[in-house]
């Protein structure tokens, strides 16, 4: 089974071959013509997937085996353990949705500029 820390691997080195460099603030220049989300659009779409895989949202949303399904790793935490689980599995969230801004949506740009596209 492939992982999918693979494709987001690839889809972060195409992203740096287009914008020719390797800091964040130069990807982020490199799009005030044009977002890199419509530029390389396949590529934005199988990046999306697989923030949706590694962050466990549907439809990638069971983690865990058939065994489990009932109530699953749940169970097995209890309040600031299950807090912790929980924190730890938003901040990936926000970790992910950070990167896409940054390197398909044009990051701060869009507020440096405002309507000037």
């Amino acid at each position: 089974m492939v992982s999918y820390e693979i494709a987001l691997g690839f889809t972060v080195v195409s992203v740096i071959f287009s914008a020719n460099s390797f800091n964040l603030n130069q990807i982020i220049l490199a799009q005030t013509k044009s977002f890199f989300a419509f530029l390389i659009i396949p590529i934005f779409i199988i990046f999306y997937i697989s923030i949706l895989a590694e962050t466990n949202r549907h439809p990638f949303d069971l983690p865990e085996a058939e065994a489990e399904l009932v109530s699953g790793y749940n169970v097995e935490y209890s309040s600031m353990t299950f807090a912790l689980f929980f924190l730890a599995e938003y901040s990936n969230m926000l970790l992910m949705s950070t990167f896409a801004a940054i390197l398909f949506l044009g990051g701060w740009i869009f507020f440096l500029f405002g309507n000037s596209f």
